[in-house]
């Protein structure tokens, strides 16, 4: 067997950090994500550096913040020339492959996405669980498996619904609500379970990245698993009265509709309807933990367990009636910035360990070549975390830093917003001139104090000093997020 681990890395879609039982959510069914933190280390503030899935995807596969990388908004391709970590892995002899959803590109269309020179040898995609794309690997999978499943959702009927059906839709679509056995879900750890237990050398070790769509809107799960949960164990929205009226004024659009007023807005809905929202999102999630309980067996069952370095993470949070919003966009809130982070490897990274030193998702990168024993590539702007795990966190950066450059859909004006996290302490910054056309303004909040982000010192008299020397920081953060690949070979 090969000294280098393998790797499962298992990717969720717009999922909270707060939304495991290990991470706070006592209501939340996830006993084997709780166990998987049991026995790794739980980062408790792993921060992405973009709300959106595109964005904070290329930054994952590029260890780049996205001023860098190129890939600022959905609907934009990873620029030509970007080095993918997958690439590096599979150079080294590594057996690449990827299972769900990938978004490095375009997806709105009947074709897959096109791919980057990324080094798997299986990539088994599908967009989402409504995409109609002709190569979504899900239907496929679903016209063989379940056919009459699949003939009563998606008739012959030429329409192309693809992401607008689900943008609109308010606890959840057809497909969301099948038996489990047919869900997109169980499709991802099918295929996953197969590949694990592919019939490879001992000596070549495995990368592979089950990407669940899930706990991502339209908000619908099987009804085994809504049963699961408690609703009235779940708390209320985070809010208070009049708190709209503290923010920068966009938060108020935001309020009304989402997605730029493609999607329903939290004002959209009544109080039991957004109480249901909230049941159906940790129904997926509970969904998702069993999925995962599988593909940790499958490990085991494979005699791999202990050498494969599993983490589990997410693209972006989710406003979840928070703040009286919904889904995601500009806002740089917790509940889109800040995600689950387990990373378990037997024998290495120590068990039961919790990190509270602030983590970014260009890191993982970072992490996993260092773990596979490769090099990092050029540009690479993460650091990884093997040394803070082992208590080296000598040099290791202490603030996080969140990139949104009109990256969702757009707005008039566009809206560009930038997020610092240092301590109890976070800026937010709402761009105004020469940025984009909007009207500048702030938020700073102490989390120790506020955790939930409900009272804005921003234009505090009390908390002037503070707000500079986050700005000042801010700045500094920025310029050493900066792009500096080019090596100086020469004094001048």
């Amino acid at each position: 067997m090969s000294d280098r681990p393998n790797i499962l890395l298992i990717c969720t879609d717009q999922q909270r950090g707060d939304s495991l039982g290990c991470t706070g959510a006592s209501w939340a069914v996830t006993p084997n994500l709780d166990r998987l933190a049991a026995g790794g280390t739980l980062f408790e503030n792993c921060y992405v550096q973009n709300p959106l899935c595109s964005p904070s995807r290329a930054s994952l596969f590029t260890g780049k913040y996205p001023s860098n990388h190129g890939l600022y908004a959905n609907g934009v391709p990873l620029p030509k020339g970007q080095h993918m970590f997958t690439r590096t892995l599979a150079d080294a002899g590594y057996d690449c492959g990827m299972i769900g959803k990938q978004h490095l590109a375009p997806c709105d269309t009947w074709r897959t996405e096109p791919r980057q020179n990324d080094g798997y040898r299986v990539f088994e995609w599908a967009h989402g669980p409504n995409h109609r794309a002709l190569e979504n690997d899900y239907h496929r999978w679903l016209r063989k498996t379940h056919p009459d499943v699949y003939q009563g959702i998606f008739p012959d009927t030429g329409a192309n619904e693809n992401t607008e059906y689900s943008n609109r839709a308010r606890t959840g679509t057809p497909i969301d609500h099948v038996p489990k056995e047919a869900h997109y879900s169980h499709w991802v750890a099918e295929r996953a379970i197969d590949f694990i237990s592919h019939d490879r050398a001992k000596s070549k070790p495995f990368f592979l990245m089950a990407s669940f769509f899930d706990p991502h809107h339209s908000f619908g799960a099987p009804q085994e698993f809504r049963d699961m949960i408690d609703a009235d164990a779940i708390p209320e929205p985070n809010t208070k009265p009049g708190e709209l009226d503290e923010k920068p004024k966009d938060h108020r659009a935001c309020s009304e509709k989402s997605y730029s007023g493609t999607a329903p807005g939290f004002q959209d809905y009544t109080g039991a309807e957004i109480n249901e929202i909230r049941a159906q999102y940790w129904a997926m999630i509970a969904l998702i933990d069993y999925e995962v309980g599988r593909m940790l067996g499958a490990l085991e069952e494979a005699g791999v367990l202990e050498n494969t370095l599993v983490i589990f993470s997410s693209d972006h949070g989710e406003m979840l009636g928070n703040h009286q919003q919904l889904l995601k966009g500009p806002q740089l809130y917790d509940d889109l910035c800040r995600v689950p982070l387990i990373a378990r490897w037997s024998g290495q990274i120590p068990a039961g360990q919790r990190i509270a030193n602030p983590v970014q998702w260009i890191d993982l990168s970072a992490t996993i070549l260092a773990a596979s024993g490769c090099a990092p590539g050029a540009g690479v702007q993460g650091q990884s975390l093997l040394p803070l795990v082992f208590g080296e966190d000598a040099g290791f950066r202490t603030w996080a830093l969140s990139e949104y450059r009109y990256s969702g859909f757009h707005t008039e004006p566009l809206i560009m917003t930038t997020m610092l996290r240092q301590g109890d302490w976070k800026l937010i910054i709402w761009h105004g001139s020469p940025a984009c056309g909007n009207t500048r303004a702030g938020e700073l909040y102490n989390l120790a104090d506020d955790p939930g982000e409900l009272h804005n010192l921003y234009q505090s008299s009390d908390h002037t000093d503070q707000r500079r020397a986050m700005k000042q920081l801010l700045l500094d953060a920025m310029a050493e997020a900066e792009d500096r690949t080019p090596d100086q070979s020469r004094p001048w």
